[in-house]
């Protein structure tokens, strides 16, 4: 590491927890509580990153699935196609099915 680079060791649990010490957390702006990420770049080292946004999650779950082996994407549209079936039990409309008053009855709605 560089000059300008600290080092601190810290122990980690048996449940794979570790404290970032306080230095760090107030150089990346981590409140305590709060959510870091782990980054690992191509050459193999790892990199703490703050989250600071919904967007900073996006990939989090990559290449993960349910215990049926199923991506997040699909267990999505799964539920969403319930949903769908569910409201058109119940003779509700989604937005997708919404039409105007004409389309329903062929012509205007007296």
């Amino acid at each position: 590491m560089g000059s300008s680079s600290s080092e601190r060791v810290v122990s980690v649990s048996a449940r794979g927890q570790a404290t970032v010490p306080k230095e760090f957390r107030e150089r990346l702006g981590v409140d305590a509580p709060g959510q870091v990420k782990f980054v690992q770049t191509d050459d193999g080292e790892v990199m703490v990153r703050p989250i600071t946004s919904v967007t900073d999650r996006r990939g989090v779950l990559s290449g993960e699935t349910d215990e049926s082996g199923r991506t997040g994407m699909e267990v999505l549209a799964e539920s969403q196609s319930r949903d769908a079936a569910d409201s058109r039990l119940r003779g509700k409309e989604t937005d997708s099915e919404k039409t105007t008053g004409d389309e329903q009855t062929g012509g205007s709605v007296e």
